[in-house]
């Protein structure tokens, strides 16, 4: 490996270690905010069950998200955008 490349990979590790540290910002932070998951599951047409089983959760847990005791996050906030954004095409690919 080049010395350069090598020093570069090296600082971006550090910067890593700081910014887990807290110890520096982050260049650019991302995050998905997942849309009101009652008026999703009504925009589909779904009961609690069904929709529950669509994406994958407990009744629970989808209870605790409509009822914002708690916050769909990851894979399950990206989800809920897709199928708030294209309900026809999440409920065709995820029943395939």
């Amino acid at each position: 490996m080049e010395q350069a490349l090598f020093n570069d990979l090296m600082q971006s590790l550090k910067e890593a270690r700081e910014i887990a540290r807290g110890e520096a910002p982050a260049s650019r932070r991302f995050t998905v905010a997942a849309p009101d998951v009652k008026a999703v599951r009504d925009q589909m047409g779904l009961s609690q069950s069904e929709f529950a089983r669509l994406m994958q959760v407990s009744v629970k847990t989808l209870q605790n998200w409509e009822q914002r005791r708690r916050q769909p996050t990851g894979p399950a906030a990206a989800l809920l955008r897709i199928v708030s954004m294209a309900p026809e095409v999440a409920l065709r690919t995820l029943h395939a």
